[in-house]
């Protein structure tokens, strides 16, 4: 039987973990950011061109596929956690929808201007920050539905959106707009000044936040800490055995794989797999992956390192915009400084420098995110802090 006195641990690990995860992923992305500000002279596609692209490279834009997943994932069960503290879905339905609408109004204005210093600008990237944000109004409708309902509608996009690879509509087609949006990444010509890029499809990660939402009361108040830890193992080997046989056999919704001369090349091709849309594989192994990382942050407890990294994830906004703009005075700084050493771009000589300076500038801004968390904590009557 658990002790009263054993009751805040348990919930502090079950949350922090969590945030850990969370900020674990938020450092991956920091990594991949570096990569695409430094190291845009060795681009990379989508999925990889295994023969243009150096292991070092493919490893460390392979470890940011985590990001997008394992985050989506966490704001659809940090969204049952909101409604389960505020005692309604109808709360947590207006949460999302307002947040949601926040997200897309910060991916067109602050996040894009980050990234391209242009305003008024001419092109808008429709990435990340824009899918989780849709993701979360299609979520404060889906909190509607029964959870069995709910669990399956999101198994269902996740397993079944490949199945409309082939569908296209073109742009005098009346659904090549919503299409587009939804499945098919590409440009929508707004005006003769403003083109769109959907780079983020967001019908797959509609599933994958109907996912989370529904996995949210295995971290309910009061719930076994060793069923919950079982049942993450269970679906994170079940969603990881599922990629390894659907990817031996070259199974459905991804470019196939093939041997190459070496065994560095042919494990490159074996895990070289498609983000944009993310593909049923993507999201099994990701998705598998980030699953037992959060049942192996919960068992280890209150260590340090757990601390450390729930930091990050415990104001993730204010980071992402923070690196962001950083990153970019970085690279502006050093144009001026040392000018363009590759082509049209400055950049590092290897992947090394890469991880590098992910480390230095991850060490930089611990301190400003762990102020603001802090005051996000603390002054909880500041209403928009909880945005960040």
């Amino acid at each position: 039987m658990t002790s009263a006195s054993a009751l805040p641990t348990q919930l502090t690990q079950r949350l922090q973990s969590i945030d850990a995860l969370r900020g674990l992923v938020i450092l991956f992305m920091l990594l991949d950011h570096v990569r695409e500000t430094f190291f845009l002279h060795r681009q990379v596609s989508d999925p990889m061109t295994i023969d243009a692209t150096d292991p070092s490279l493919f490893a460390s834009r392979t470890l940011a596929h985590l990001c997008a997943p394992v985050f989506v994932l966490l704001t659809g069960l940090s969204a049952w956690l909101y409604g389960e503290k505020y005692q309604g879905r109808s709360d947590v339905s207006a949460f999302l929808f307002k947040r949601g609408l926040f997200l897309v109004v910060l991916e067109f204005t602050l996040v894009n201007f980050a990234w391209t210093f242009q305003l008024p600008p001419s092109v808008v990237y429709m990435q990340v920050i824009w899918a989780i944000g849709v993701s979360m109004i299609a979520l404060s409708l889906l909190v509607w539905l029964p959870r069995p309902a709910l669990l399956a509608l999101g198994a269902l996009i996740i397993a079944g959106h490949n199945l409309l690879d082939g569908l296209h509509f073109g742009v005098e087609s009346a659904l090549h707009v919503p299409w587009a949006i939804l499945h098919d990444r590409g440009w929508l010509e707004v005006s003769e000044n403003l083109r769109l890029r959907t780079s983020y499809p967001v019908l797959p990660w509609v599933g994958v936040i109907a996912l989370g939402y529904g996995l949210g009361p295995w971290f309910a108040r009061g719930s076994d800490a060793g069923e919950r830890q079982h049942r993450l193992l269970m679906a994170g080997v079940i969603a990881l055995l599922g990629f390894m046989v659907l990817r031996i056999y070259n199974g459905y919704g991804e470019a196939p794989w093939s041997g190459y001369p070496t065994v560095t090349q042919t494990l490159m091709s074996f895990f070289n797999i498609t983000k944009y849309p993310p593909s049923l594989l993507f999201l099994a192994l990701t998705l598998g992956c980030g699953l037992l990382m959060l049942r192996a942050f919960e068992r280890a407890g209150l260590a340090r390192w757990i601390s450390t990294l729930a930091v990050f994830g415990a104001a993730p906004m204010f980071f992402y915009l923070l690196h962001l703009y950083v990153l970019k005075l970085l690279y502006l700084a050093c144009v001026a400084l040392f000018g363009l050493n590759h082509g049209d771009y400055f950049g590092f000589d290897g992947i090394g420098a890469v991880w590098l300076a992910a480390l230095l500038l991850a060490a930089a801004l611990y301190l400003p995110v762990r102020g603001f968390a802090r005051l996000k904590a603390r002054r909880r009557d500041i209403r928009w802090l909880k945005y960040f």
